[in-house]
């Protein structure tokens, strides 16, 4: 496989753990976050100021959520600049950081708040969400590198 195959590998892998969590404790954890709805409203800001009607329902959750697994796969497959041995440091701290970013930025750049949060809770299983994005997209990259 090629550096750059190995590259998007793991920020396919980080993208996927991401939303994997986040579809998967918003149905089992009450405060869960609803990075689904920041990323629905995200869609259809960039749209209605492109002067593109925003679609509704199903085809705003299709797009969004398809938007969400580009836009990380390719963050996420920046775990391969620089030594393979570091791949796995370099995600996490990626992970980190786009965490962060996520619990804090949705109200600033006029998104809204997070749907039901109601504790601190929220924001830190964001941030753990994106952490672990990163971890999966170093591992995966790593391993990958091992391999060829």
């Amino acid at each position: 496989m090629t550096p750059m195959g190995r590259s998007l590998l793991g920020g396919i892998a980080g993208a996927l753990t991401v939303n994997l969590l986040n579809e998967s404790a918003r149905r089992l954890i009450p405060h869960a976050p609803r990075m689904d709805v920041i990323g629905r409203r995200a869609l259809a800001r960039v749209l209605k100021k492109a002067g593109v009607p925003a679609p509704r329902g199903g085809p705003l959750v299709g797009l969004a959520l398809a938007g969400d697994i580009l836009s990380n796969s390719l963050y996420y497959s920046a775990t391969a600049l620089g030594a393979e041995q570091s791949a796995v440091r370099r995600g996490t701290l990626l992970g980190l950081a786009a965490g962060l970013g996520a619990a804090t930025l949705p109200g600033p750049l006029g998104l809204g708040p997070q749907p039901g949060k109601k504790t601190p809770y929220t924001e830190l299983l964001t941030v753990a969400w994106y952490t672990l994005g990163g971890l999966a997209a170093g591992a995966v990259y790593r391993a990958a590198s091992s391999q060829s």
